[in-house]
């Protein structure tokens, strides 16, 4: 009993680690310097939210990292422009 609690407990933590490690590696949250009031939450939400559509996205660019797929995303429209669709 005491094992499989423990099992699941590391993996509960393995994928919250993965996701800011994620989070950290791709959208550089730890690099931020938002601070004040509810500012912190809000663009954390938004990071997520962005996050989920180029996870999303990438399904159609198997071949590309996340990180690549967001500097693709903003060296160009037509990229950008698929990414928002996904959201819709």
């Amino acid at each position: 009993m005491l094992n499989k609690l423990l099992r699941l407990f590391r993996s509960h933590w393995a994928v919250e680690n993965s996701l800011h490690w994620v989070l950290d590696v791709t959208l550089r949250e730890e690099d931020s310097r938002v601070r004040k009031d509810h500012a912190p939450e809000n663009m954390a939400m938004v990071r997520h939210i962005i996050l989920n559509e180029l996870q999303n996205t990438k399904k159609k660019f198997k071949d590309m990292s996340i990180r690549r797929l967001q500097k693709k995303a903003g060296r160009g429209y037509s990229t950008l422009d698929m990414i928002l669709m996904a959201a819709l």
